[in-house]
């Protein structure tokens, strides 16, 4: 696991999960090996029947000088062109946002893990959070009756 963005959980519901491959120069997967990258940000467009990943930022690598890569630019997903189609009629549906929630290695790939989701309210982010508390409390509770 490279990195993870823990905010999405927070701010969404999640409502499908999808993995997609990136289209890297080497640079970037040098600097991927490293963690240097902030996904918290991004999101996914889809236009002309291909993926773009917008506002992942992966970190300049230090010893590629000149031949560097920019650290924002939009990467190309790598998905089988029906995929795609069904993740574009998904988000064309009012609410839905295509966002990256994990960054990972598969063997010797980089993967981005998708997912398709919508906007939280204020007063289901406070329900979310409870329940997380109530089962920490039972947790401890039967920790403790051991």
């Amino acid at each position: 696991m490279i990195a993870t963005n823990r905010k999405a959980s927070h701010d969404y519901e999640i409502h499908e999960k999808h993995e997609a491959g990136l289209r890297l120069v080497g640079s970037e997967v040098k600097s991927l090996r490293g963690a240097h990258v902030v996904i918290a940000d991004g999101w996914v467009e889809i236009r002309k029947g291909q993926g773009w990943l917008h506002g992942v930022q992966i970190n300049e690598y230090s010893a590629a000088n000149r031949w560097n890569h920019e650290p924002t630019r939009p990467r190309r997903l790598l998905m089988h062109r029906h995929e795609l189609d069904k993740l574009e009629t998904k988000t064309q549906i009012k609410g839905y946002t295509l966002i990256p929630t994990a960054l990972y290695f598969k063997g010797h790939l980089v993967k981005v893990e998708l997912g398709l989701v919508t906007n939280k309210k204020q007063h289901d982010k406070r329900a979310t959070k409870k329940e997380a508390d109530d089962k920490r409390e039972m947790d401890r509770a039967i920790k403790r009756a051991r």
